[in-house]
């Protein structure tokens, strides 16, 4: 089991508690972004640079997550994708992606998504809290100690 991060957008916060999962767990985790990115030197941890450009992190990640992995992004498309190949999902505020609750999730996105393309303004996205960190971290460890073979 490897953890792959969409890490353009990750959050800072959220990479430190990756970065200590993946001492605690021995367990390889990878950020892929299109900017250099600062790692601490493990041999659990890994940033791959790809070149700028629409969805190429993305598409890195679904080329190279295997299933039983862990994914972490805020990215819903790129979300669906790797969970039709039966890797695991988690957004950064801790959320759960799932068969079962993807769809859902997607038809949500194109919706507001529409509404953004027709000038009418929608909701900013929420500002990131404590509290999102700390559900992060307890779905993390929750899924580290159900998935992780140390």
């Amino acid at each position: 089991m490897q953890i792959w991060v969409d890490a353009d957008a990750c959050p800072v916060v959220i990479k430190q508690i990756l970065f200590k999962a993946a001492q605690r767990w021995q367990v390889k985790t990878t950020l892929v972004a299109n900017q250099t990115l600062q790692v601490p030197a493990s041999v659990y941890i890994a940033s791959r640079q790809v070149p700028k450009g629409f969805d190429v992190a993305d598409n890195y990640i679904v080329t190279h997550a295997r299933a039983d992995d862990l994914v972490i992004t805020a990215d819903i498309p790129l979300a669906a994708e790797v969970i039709n190949n039966n890797v695991h999902v988690l957004s950064p505020h801790g959320e759960r992606h799932t068969k079962d609750t993807i769809s859902e999730r997607l038809t949500m996105r194109d919706m507001m998504q529409e509404l953004r393309d027709m000038g009418i303004e929608t909701s900013k996205q929420k500002e990131f809290s404590m509290a999102d960190r700390k559900t992060f971290a307890n779905q993390l460890d929750k899924f580290l100690s159900a998935n992780s073979k140390r």
